[in-house]
């Protein structure tokens, strides 16, 4: 079974902290069992990661003018852009994975749920924010029943004609702005995936599987090759 003790989060929160953007130096400190910060998670910044061990983070920083002043005016770059190296570098504590994108919405639910760790965020003294991150094992939550997952399953079965975005990602990259502004047709962008690595297989942002591409009447197509538990992976 993968660990999930309170070392894992912490650690996570300790790399969240040193690649924040912020002046002053951070200090996460793992709030009491039963003290929630759920109240001012209504507006925070989300991402699920998914991999050796899943998990859903969220960030919530008093100061939001910072984040979008460092984002500028330029629509290209948001506020879950500036802070996603953060999120990555948590991420990166649970092992090998992929962070889907970083939006804001309401983190209540995750800063209140039991099975979440909450730290809150201090620079001298003084809160600045707070962090939230939920392990998940085999893709459900830690200390979910398994008549809950089965029961979400259920409920699945209702919406079997809805259409979902499938997207298929054969690798990424980072840049500074300066370089994405610099682009220009025929510029080659380096991926961080060797030729003949399989590609991920996301639904709605969500990692399901894993594919080859290939070529189907001078069509791309992607050939299933390890589908993971989608059912524990929705609950």
């Amino acid at each position: 079974m993968a660990t999930t003790t309170p070392t894992l989060q912490s650690a996570a929160a300790d790399a969240l902290v040193q690649h924040l953007p912020t002046t002053g130096i951070l200090v996460p400190s793992m709030l009491p069992s039963g003290v929630s910060a759920a109240s001012r998670a209504s507006s925070a910044l989300t991402a699920s990661f998914v991999g050796e061990q899943a998990a859903d983070l969220a960030l919530v920083l008093l100061d939001a003018q910072s984040l979008q002043e460092a984002a500028g005016s330029d629509t290209v770059v948001s506020s879950g852009d500036v802070v996603r190296p953060a999120l990555e570098a948590a991420a990166e504590v649970l092992g090998s994975g992929v962070l889907g994108d970083v939006s804001e919405s309401d983190a209540s639910a995750l800063f209140s749920d039991r099975n979440s760790t909450v730290f809150e965020l201090t620079a001298d003294g003084v809160a600045v924010g707070w962090f939230a991150i939920r392990i998940r094992e085999g893709g459900a939550v830690v200390g979910a029943s398994r008549k809950s997952n089965e029961e979400v399953v259920g409920k699945l079965g209702r919406i079997n004609n809805v259409e979902m975005a499938l997207t298929v990602e054969i690798g990424r990259t980072r840049m500074s702005v300066r370089d994405v502004l610099g682009l220009e047709p025929g510029a080659v962008i380096e991926l961080d995936r060797s030729a003949g690595a399989p590609a991920d297989i996301l639904l709605n942002g969500r990692l399901i599987a894993h594919g080859e591409i290939v070529v189907i009447d001078q069509d791309y197509a992607v050939r299933i090759t390890t589908i993971l538990d989608v059912a524990d992976g929705l609950s």
